[in-house]
């Protein structure tokens, strides 16, 4: 079997909005090396700067360098047939395929990753960046972060592993499409294997322990295995697979639980890759505050966390629509209301201080009164408990489960003891009404 150990340098971290620079492949038998080609490469792109400082490669150098649709058909042909190695595979595989298929040929090769390799192969090392790996096995590494020097002293670390895989890891990893050979390079595949079947939401972790992906799913380890079932170029799958280090998970017993889940936490920890749900938080909400002479006075402004409202709103016109009912339903003043201005909004004089607050106070128990309080009871993860989504006042309290559904539904105080409170928003509050619509027989109403 031959390998063909890749390294490559680059203008950035993803292949379809930048260009090689510097190309090195070693055609290794497993235990010597047969041929070294390395070229630096033109990539008609200036290379950013931090990068020229990382790999000492600076615009001048490539001026004069072939592109790589020139190196393209000589690349290919001490590719084909070859496993194709490289520290991290993945990311060296997606540009090389790129600009190889942009050039008219089409790579598809069998891959091997040496940090997986070297996490299975060489266990309990203290890093398994080829850095590391070279520093503590005693590996040459002559020019760092060059894709020559880069790609001969990986395949020493692919001639040690083969020395020592008495298990057959390589050929494991070798067979078929195996799932393995897609995983982020840092994320052990024991971490894979423990994810439930189960609905819930999921977890991804950069290295510094931060929060980087949620999702939710009806089947937790299937739905993560198919965020590595393909290998695109965009910059935010090779961002995502280069960042994720570990993933966590959060069993819950319905598919609404976890939506409602995964919203709740996207909103607390606001991970990076998350961006289809950012413009669901409520803008709007009403309020109360007393003026100067000591008058009640409604107003629709934008949320502060500093003041809670008694309701909120997507839009500010959903919010004057509501003032509006209020005001029309309790003969409350306009101008106080602040949706009219002057003397001449029909209500002059007011009455009295203690007579108008009142009347704010009976339309606010009014609307809370028919804002609906309900418990939404489902399944349970076992069969010895039920799932419960609390409603109070028309917001979302919280969720969690009951495995006393006669006793702990006598009262909402008693029912909120086994709650987690969530933060309510509108695209939450909206799926549960739905839900509750179309299954009122799951619908628990207090009296």
């Amino acid at each position: 079997m031959l390998y063909a150990v890749v390294d490559i340098e680059t203008t950035g971290s993803h292949a379809a909005g930048n260009g090689i620079t510097e190309i090195g492949i070693v055609i290794h038998d497993g235990v010597k090396v047969l041929n070294f080609y390395q070229s630096l490469v033109n990539p008609h792109t200036p290379i950013p700067y931090f990068i020229q400082r990382l790999t000492g490669i600076d615009n001048s150098m490539v001026a004069n360098a072939p592109s790589f649709e020139e190196i393209a058909g000589q690349v290919f042909e001490l590719l084909q047939d070859k496993v194709f190695v490289a520290h991290n595979v993945n990311f060296d595989y997606s540009f090389v395929k790129h600009h190889l298929k942009d050039a008219g040929y089409d790579l598809d090769t069998k891959k091997l990753c040496t940090v997986r390799l070297a996490r299975k192969v060489l266990p309990g090392l203290g890093g398994y960046s080829l850095g590391k790996l070279t520093q503590y096995l005693g590996i040459n590494h002559g020019e760092a972060h060059r894709a020559g020097g880069d790609a001969l002293a990986t395949a020493d670390l692919l001639a040690m592993i083969v020395a020592k895989d008495t298990d057959g890891v390589i050929m494991e990893m070798l067979k078929g499409r195996n799932s393995e050979q897609y995983l982020p390079p840092h994320l052990p595949v024991e971490n894979l294997e423990e994810l439930p079947s189960s609905a819930g939401v999921y977890y991804f972790y950069n290295a510094a322990g931060k929060a980087i992906y949620i999702g939710k799913a009806k089947n937790i380890r299937r739905r993560v295995k198919s965020h590595f079932s393909n290998n695109t170029t965009s910059r935010q799958k090779q961002d995502f697979l280069r960042e994720t280090h570990r993933i966590t998970y959060k069993e819950c017993a319905t598919e609404l639980m976890a939506h409602i889940l995964e919203s709740a936490e996207i909103r607390r920890l606001w991970p990076i890759h998350n961006r289809s749900q950012r413009g669901f938080l409520p803008k709007f909400g009403l309020f109360t505050y007393d003026d100067m002479q000591g008058y009640t006075r409604f107003a629709v402004e934008k949320i502060r966390r500093s003041h809670k409202p008694i309701y909120t709103f997507n839009t500010i016109t959903e919010g004057y629509v509501r003032l509006r009912e209020l005001i029309e339903e309790y003969g409350l003043c306009p101008r106080l209301c602040n949706v009219a201005t002057g003397a001449d909004c029909g209500c002059e004089p007011h009455p009295a201080v203690e007579v108008y607050n009142k009347k704010v106070a009976d339309a606010i128990n009014w609307m809370r009164k028919h804002l609906p309080t309900f418990a939404l009871i489902d399944k349970g993860i076992d069969d010895n408990e039920n799932s419960c989504i609390l409603v109070m006042e028309g917001n979302l309290y919280g969720m969690g489960y009951i495995n006393d559904k006669k006793q702990q539904l006598k009262s909402i105080e008693a029912l909120q003891k086994n709650m987690e409170p969530l933060q309510d928003n509108d695209y939450i509050r909206n799926l549960v009404f739905r839900h509750a619509t179309e299954y009122p027989e799951k619908c628990f109403s207090f009296a």
